[in-house]
């Protein structure tokens, strides 16, 4: 099975991280006949609670990984250090407010195809 990576560059995310995973892991459920999914946090040195989110997270599901800056170099930097890191068939930079909609990954996928 192919797999999906998703970078998330985050910067004082603590109160979008589980509603964000929680939306992935919807699609990943709808999709579950054709992708894997997997999920890269980068947090970029953020000042709340994100990291100790971030390390839970990665605790409680193996598919989730994270990086941790020890200050903040900009979303950029983050993206960079994501797709440096992810390893899947397709990669997708997504934002944990969902500005980009989870719900657009399987459109995007059938573009894809």
């Amino acid at each position: 099975m192919k797999t999906l990576a998703i970078v998330v560059p985050c910067y004082n995310e603590e109160e979008t991280i589980h509603p964000f995973l929680e939306a992935c892991q919807a699609v990943e459920r709808q999709m579950a006949n054709q992708l894997a999914f997997n999920y890269y946090f980068v947090n970029d040195g953020s000042k709340d609670s994100t990291l100790h989110i971030l390390r839970t997270a990665a605790k409680e599901d193996s598919r989730v990984r994270y990086i941790s800056f020890s200050r903040n170099f900009g979303k950029e930097a983050a993206m960079y250090a994501g797709l440096k890191n992810a390893a899947g068939d397709y990669v997708a930079v997504m934002d944990a407010d969902m500005q980009d909609p989870p719900a657009l990954l399987p459109e995007m996928y059938e573009a894809l195809q």
